[in-house]
């Protein structure tokens, strides 16, 4: 059991409070900087990007941007529509502009599709990323496919396609790795269920996370993005706030089929991307820019995969299988997830998520974003240190009790 000075525990319920405000999100940094300042928040291991990806990122701004004093025309021009944005990715994509739409983030694009293509019944496994569920308008049903945590809450290829044969949804989604345990589903798998499932409507790959998997020893990129022409139900969604480190730019790109797009497009999202969003999806596309991404995405992954082993070497925990760069965590022993992760962000600084708010998990747990190789040891330490304080506080509850 986690023990909590007064002072302390004024602490615990304002967390409390900011993450009833959140909802199913967490609260972002900027925000407990505001209504938290006394907590000093060293590692933010809740948000879940590549570090690396963010400094190679601010090189080229500021030397293209700042030094050049072209910063005034992101902030003073309009940005380009949607359409050419999706113009500068088609080429760099290998797909057909038109098959392209620009988001402002992922989360707007997950909104954009459910709300005008979804019509009558949604599939959904769990756990999972709950704006899916979320974003689901009145009158349409939803199936949940409870995934199993006997099987690490990996999909069961067999079962799922079994299970959508007998609901016939006209929306299904995959997030690929999944969020929150980052368990993967090869394409070969995926390239299945398109197959068996073409009756489906709509097949919504969600690839947030992609650029952290792999099947190859050498890391190389996979995606079902080209299969968009050859299956005219799938649609895949694609963040960039993880794998480049750019959450505040909010960009996003979803492929669909072009009738998809056009609707989209006349339904009014023309200018929903900023003048920043329009610069990093250009530098996205510059060969140079892609060659050195590309080196520090590999470097992320080796250490990610270092971390996991490392944190997997802990006692009182376990650690789930995954190929994102994020672990889902169940904690043993009585450890309250709610506790644990307060005790980690007052006393070593380390902001994590807490899983309660999560359908389809049944016990404690809490999701832990990969940092850094700097951070990942301090994460290693604080995580030790505060699981050795359990135990000796257990020891002594024994002992007096």
């Amino acid at each position: 059991m986690i023990k909590f000075t007064n002072d302390e525990l004024q602490i615990v319920k304002k967390l409390e409070i900011l993450k009833n405000e959140a909802g199913s999100h967490s609260p972002s940094i900027i925000t407990f900087r505001q209504k938290l300042p006394e907590v000093e928040i060293k590692v933010d291991a809740c948000f879940l990007s590549n570090p690396y990806a963010t400094d190679l990122f601010l090189e080229y701004f500021d030397e293209e941007i700042l030094k050049s004093g072209k910063i005034r025309d992101l902030l003073e021009c309009y940005p380009s529509q949607n359409g050419v944005i999706a113009e500068i990715l088609a080429e760099f994509l290998q797909i057909n502009a038109k098959n392209i739409f620009i988001g402002n983030g992922a989360i707007e694009i997950i909104q954009a599709v459910i709300h005008n293509f979804t019509r009558r019944k949604i599939m959904i496994n769990i756990p999972t990323f709950s704006s899916y569920y979320e974003y689901v308008k009145e009158g349409v049903e939803v199936v949940y496919n409870e995934l199993s945590k006997d099987n690490d809450y990996g999909l069961d290829v067999d079962s799922y396609i079994e299970l959508v044969k007998l609901h016939r949804p006209d929306t299904i989604v995959l997030i690929n790795p999944n969020n929150p345990n980052g368990a993967y589903t090869r394409i070969k798998d995926v390239q299945r269920i398109l197959d068996e499932l073409s009756f489906v409507d709509n097949v919504i790959i969600d690839e947030s996370f992609i650029h952290f998997a792999y099947e190859t020893e050498n890391y190389q990129l996979v995606s079902l993005a080209h299969l968009v022409e050859k299956y005219p139900n799938l649609i895949v969604l694609k963040s960039m706030s993880k794998d480049f480190g750019i959450a505040g730019i909010r960009a996003g790109y979803g492929i669909m089929k072009e009738s998809y797009v056009k609707s989209l497009l006349d339904s009014g999202y023309l200018w929903n991307s900023n003048g920043f969003a329009e610069y990093f999806f250009r530098l996205y596309t510059q060969k140079d820019f892609a060659v050195k991404y590309d080196k520090v995405r590999i470097k992320y992954i080796v250490e990610t995969l270092e971390f996991i082993h490392e944190l997997k070497q802990l006692p009182g925990i376990k650690v789930y299988p995954s190929m994102a760069n994020f672990v889902l965590i169940e904690l043993m022993d009585g450890i309250k997830s709610t506790d644990f992760v307060s005790k980690l962000l007052i006393t070593y600084g380390i902001y994590i998520r807490t899983c309660d708010d999560k359908i389809g998990l049944k016990g404690q747990f809490i999701r832990l974003a990969s940092r850094s190789k700097m951070e990942n040891d301090y994460i290693i330490q604080s995580l030790k240190a505060c699981i050795e304080m359990n135990v000796i506080l257990d020891l002594v509850n024994e002992t007096t009790g």
